[in-house]
């Protein structure tokens, strides 16, 4: 299990990595880089921490928390790192490790959703349907 960490850990270091240098330089090249090392960290069973909420009612269960963005576009998000997920302005109080690719089939299902923010408050990359299909193989 420690190797595992430690190798989900390098993954996502990778990616915010990658994500910086997107921020960077947005060219069409550093964008197919950015998604070359999604994919790389979906393939290699790579897991992402997932906000969630709780549902009202009597069955309580867990779903994705939504961000709603300036045009009105609303979004699952997830994060790299504890660190990423500290950096939010509001407590993120329930998460749980996602798979990376279940975190991709749910999102491409979800029809309430354009996509899935990665660090939504830092190292941000947003990922929506069009992009995830690209990434899945």
């Amino acid at each position: 299990m420690k190797m595992q960490e430690d190798e989900n850990r390098w993954l996502n270091q990778a990616l915010e990595d990658a994500v910086q240098g997107l921020q960077q330089a947005p060219t069409q090249e550093q964008l197919a880089h950015t998604l070359t090392v999604v994919r790389r960290a979906m393939q290699a069973g790579g897991q992402w921490i997932a906000a969630v909420e709780t549902t009202p009612g009597a069955s309580a269960a867990l779903r994705p928390k939504i961000v709603q963005t300036a045009d009105g576009g609303c979004w699952w998000y997830a994060f790299t790192s504890f660190d990423e997920q500290m950096k939010s302005p509001d407590a993120v109080k329930s998460t749980f490790w996602a798979d990376i690719n279940s975190l991709f089939d749910a999102a491409l299902a979800a029809e309430e959703i354009q996509g899935i923010i990665l660090n939504p408050w830092h190292c941000t990359l947003q990922l929506d349907k069009t992009l995830i299909r690209i990434i899945k193989p």
